[in-house]
């Protein structure tokens, strides 16, 4: 017998125990877990010549949360719009929606049904070897729907945002991530240096990167010139709520950027997002503001809504504001004897 770590934790495997041994015996499918030894990713074809040695350090992760209830289809509205394109990924819906915080998974399901979401956000974490009788994240997601956008949630620098992606890309085989390097656990804002050195090098390893970044106009810029594939600045802190707190930032964004702007965090209820989308908006990600609300199956429908409405109000162009009231019936043709006091 000889001892390797798994997940920090020391285990005994027999001598010449492979990879693809260690999983069977954990119980763990292969195609839903990514497994890193010393530091460096095994690619799946090799689980079973890769023979363990005394000493080895074990990270096996999968994905976790952060699931059209009319329709599997694209929104009624659909042909009003073009469909937003990243990378090599078309949506018809601009509602992309985080799987974490809900009370369980099959309310997660019904939610990402309702809003009619067709992409959702997973966070990279460690297999859990006590419980493998827990159900998975990935059993709750309807993949022939939904595509599944990894992120980088918890990482708080470059090296370790990059180990995450390229984690993420084993489990799922995608290149595609949404980027998250915080600055502090306390306010969960982005690190601006390490974001950038993060989006950097995950553009050079061929990755289509979805960029969280806060709502300063230079580091969109200096983001787009790293070649991001969209720039997500915050509306406010995540999860707190607030809404879009700075529209002028957003707006100077949208005028600059030309990769697709996504307000990511901060939303609270549906005219929230309206705001967003009619500010021009590619789309909207949001988490709590559907999880945390006291229906989170009427939120999320209402998301939905907010969202289409939105969008479609951006199209159409608003009236511009005006300081005085202008009639709306017409000025000819009153009954004799009316006229302004």
């Amino acid at each position: 017998m000889m001892n390797v770590t798994v997940n920090g934790e020391s285990r005994e495997v027999p001598d010449g125990c492979s990879l693809e041994d260690l999983l069977r015996t954990l119980d763990l499918p292969r195609d839903q877990v990514a497994v890193e030894r010393n530091l460096e990713i095994v690619p799946k074809q090799h689980y079973q010549a890769c023979r363990l040695e005394t000493g080895d350090q074990l990270e096996i992760v999968t994905l976790v949360g952060g699931g059209s209830v009319d329709s599997p289809e694209a929104p009624s509205d659909s042909d009003l719009d073009e469909p937003l394109r990243l990378g090599d990924h078309v949506f018809h819906s601009r509602l992309f929606v985080g799987t974490g915080k809900y009370a369980t998974f099959a309310q997660m399901k019904t939610c990402l049904e309702a809003s009619q979401t067709e992409c959702v956000t997973v966070a990279v974490r460690r297999v859990n070897l006590r419980d493998r009788g827990s159900e998975s994240l990935l059993d709750y997601i309807d993949r022939d729907r939904c595509l599944i956008l990894p992120n980088t949630a918890g990482c708080y620098s470059a090296e370790d945002a990059v180990r995450y992606a390229r984690l993420s890309r084993e489990v799922l085989g995608t290149n595609l991530v949404k980027l998250e390097v915080l600055a502090d656990e306390r306010t969960l804002l982005p690190d601006p240096l390490a974001t950038l050195r993060a989006a950097e090098l995950l553009v050079e390893e061929g990755f289509t990167v979805l960029c969280y970044t806060s709502d300063d106009p230079v580091m969109a810029r200096r983001l787009e010139g790293a070649g991001v594939a969209s720039v997500m600045p915050a509306g406010s802190p995540i999860g707190s709520g607030q809404g879009v707190l700075n529209p002028n930032n957003i707006r100077i964004i949208l005028e600059e950027a030309k990769v697709p702007v996504i307000c990511d965090a901060g939303v609270g209820t549906a005219s929230d997002v309206a705001i967003a989308m009619e500010l021009g908006c590619a789309g909207v990600l949001l988490n709590t503001g559907i999880a945390h609300a006291q229906d989170p199956i009427r939120m999320a429908h209402a998301m939905r809504h907010a969202c289409e409405a939105g969008r479609l109000a951006y199209l159409a162009g608003r009236i511009p504001k005006k300081l005085y009231a202008t009639a709306s019936s017409p000025t000819e043709g009153h009954i004799s004897g009316i006229k302004p006091q």
